[in-house]
């Protein structure tokens, strides 16, 4: 589990040091209109539920990703309304240590269901479907939270 390990090359014999970092991701919160905030089902494991979001790519700024990424997911041009939280607990994710930076989105239009995800789905706060994936969940519960003492 160490942070730094020693790889020796097999042609030449010589030492590199590779670092394990956390893989940076974005996810997005997006309302639509007034309707509810979507959620995509996913495609690949893990399956479930889940906020639109991915990996952020190399060059690539934290909101440009959550933008390209929402397009990508639910063919929506959304508008980035704030940085909402990063979450960042290593067992978000039970394939890697990713840390997620959460961003409030809106949009209008109909979602449609592209790249990862399988289907595409309007929510509310007391219709929330199951399962859902990763930490999504206590991620919604804060973003409710916030959105309820925000009224």
């Amino acid at each position: 589990m160490g942070v730094k390990r020693t790889v020796r090359c097999t042609n030449c014999g010589g030492e590199t040091e590779h670092y394990r970092n956390p893989f940076p991701t974005v996810d997005i919160i997006i309302e639509l209109d007034d309707r509810g905030i979507i959620l995509i089902s996913r495609k690949n494991y893990p399956f479930g539920w889940a906020l639109p979001g991915g990996f952020v790519d190399y060059g690539e700024s934290l909101e440009d990703a959550a933008v390209r990424e929402a397009k990508e997911e639910t063919g929506l041009d959304i508008k980035l309304i704030a940085q909402f939280h990063t979450y960042s607990r290593p067992d978000r994710d039970l394939r890697h240590h990713s840390i997620s930076t959460v961003y409030i989105a809106k949009a209008s239009g109909a979602p449609r269901a592209a790249d990862d995800a399988k289907e595409v789905g309007i929510f509310t706060k007391d219709a929330l479907p199951e399962p859902i994936a990763f930490d999504h969940r206590e991620i919604l519960e804060d973003y409710f939270s916030f959105r309820d003492d925000d009224l």
